[in-house]
């Protein structure tokens, strides 16, 4: 197995075109508390996973010549937890890079999202090249705010994305936060 970074507790590595990732994004993308906040907590089929979700995590960035969608193992015991994002929001340059995560119930409460997000801006500061990380959630996500922060992140500003079907709590908007290189520097 490959692993492209490793912390304390994690292990982050590619996903593979296999019916193992299939099924454990399948469990974990038909989790309706794990959805919530992302399309209100309905099920996903096995044919959006293997047509849409799988290949979307497979994508390489040229720029990063990598991937920015990585499996999160529980280092100790190689359990999946559940995904971390750390995508250049254009193919070809690094400059900019959006974080994210979607763990499964049992990673939560851990420190697992804020362990792995602390550690993907760090390699993105240090090896890939990137000036700014950006995340967004729901304005009601108050979970995913505080690991953004606990990151380093800093709220940014509120919008109104468009949602194509309205969930519970996307009335109030939605939230960015962002993290520049020079700000990352100077807190080390």
């Amino acid at each position: 197995m490959h692993v492209f970074l490793e912390t304390e507790q994690l292990v982050l590595r590619p996903f593979a075109d296999t019916d193992a990732d299939a099924d454990r994004l399948f469990a974990l993308d038909n989790d309706p508390d794990v959805m919530r906040f992302i399309n209100g907590g309905r099920p996903t089929s096995r044919r959006t996973i293997q047509a849409q979700t799988l290949p979307r995590l497979l994508h390489d960035y040229p720029c990063f010549g990598t991937r920015g969608y990585w499996a999160a193992d529980e280092k100790d015991t190689g359990a999946f937890l559940g995904w971390f994002e750390f995508r250049p929001l254009d193919d070809h340059s690094p400059l900019v890079v959006e974080l994210g995560y979607r763990l499964n119930k049992a990673a939560w409460g851990k420190g697992y999202a804020t362990e792995g997000s602390r550690a993907l801006v760090g390699k993105g500061f240090t090896d890939l090249g990137v000036e700014r990380v950006t995340a967004n959630t729901m304005t009601v996500n108050t979970r995913s705010r505080r690991v953004m922060e606990k990151a380093g992140l800093s709220f940014l500003r509120n919008f109104t994305g468009d949602w194509p079907e309205a969930i519970a709590g996307s009335e109030h908007g939605e939230v960015e936060y962002a993290l520049v290189r020079a700000d990352w520097e100077q807190r080390r």
